[in-house]
């Protein structure tokens, strides 16, 4: 307790002689000696925000004029740059009868303009938009990180209309976009997708195979026998591939996607 008046002491001498430092000048223009002490002014809370009246912007669901369709393509190059946040808000505020617009946006030469233009409709959550992504994600000659959030936002907003992007991004030179195909592929509840699956379990690159075996078992729950597929090699996963293919050639005819596993109740 000492130690700490002491150093209050310590302290208020500082205090009276940066405010007398403060309070010369004021004389010595006067030359009368009079001490001034700045005092702080009494700080009021501003009001609360939710007691603020909320207003927005509601989003445009009337077809767009002429006018208005040649004004959202004027906005495309705009997805590039200082003012890309900006261009999406506004195409947001036109809402999903914008979409012929962006769809125009993923033939534009700059890959920061087509992620965006895919952002963008993430954002609209325009279904519409679905065939259009599902044959960017499709695309061989397009960027990874294009194709990769194509296939991503497909999936969210339809998932069956992926099961095209998924069959040709497992099939693709660039492992990450296999591994990206194997990954999404959990989340689309559709038949169709096992062989695919299937077929990749025996993939060359280890972390391609894995996510391809993790998505196999969240969709079909098929328990096979113990491997340690984190150390295996390509051919130990050629090998154990085997077990999957003979599982779904025996299966193939009558299987049917479980349920899907409904998380804990929380209280």
């Amino acid at each position: 307790m000492t130690v700490q008046l002491r150093y209050a002491g310590v302290w208020g001498i500082v205090l009276l002689v940066v405010l007398a430092g403060l309070a010369q000048p004021l004389w010595a223009k006067s030359g009368v000696k009079t001490w001034v002490i700045p005092v702080q002014i009494p700080y009021e809370m501003p009001p609360k925000g939710q007691d603020l009246p909320a207003e927005s912007v509601p989003q445009n669901t009337k077809p767009l004029t002429a006018d208005e369709l040649q004004r959202a393509e004027a906005l495309l190059p705009l997805l590039e740059g200082k003012q890309e946040f900006w261009a999406m808000g506004e195409f947001v505020h036109l809402g999903e009868p914008a979409v012929p617009a962006l769809v125009k946006g993923l033939t534009l030469s700059s890959p920061r303009i087509r992620y965006n233009v895919i952002e963008t409709i993430s954002m609209l959550r325009a279904v519409s938009a679905v065939p259009a992504l599902v044959v960017a994600a499709s695309e061989p000659n397009e960027v990874p990180r294009v194709r990769e959030h194509a296939l991503r936002v497909v999936v969210r907003l339809d998932a069956a209309k992926a099961v095209r992007a998924i069959e040709a991004m497992a099939k693709d030179l660039n492992s990450t976009i296999r591994k990206t195909a194997a990954f999404e592929a959990r989340y689309v509840r559709e038949k169709l997708v096992v062989p695919v699956l299937v077929g990749m379990v025996a993939d060359e690159e280890r972390f391609v195979a894995l996510s391809a075996l993790h998505s196999l078992w969240i969709l079909t729950r098929h328990e096979t026998e113990f491997h340690d597929w984190e150390a295996s090699s390509k051919q130990d996963r050629q090998e154990w591939a085997i077990e999957w293919l003979e599982w779904w050639k025996s299966q193939q005819d009558s299987f049917q996607m479980p349920d899907p596993k409904r998380p804990p109740r929380t209280r």
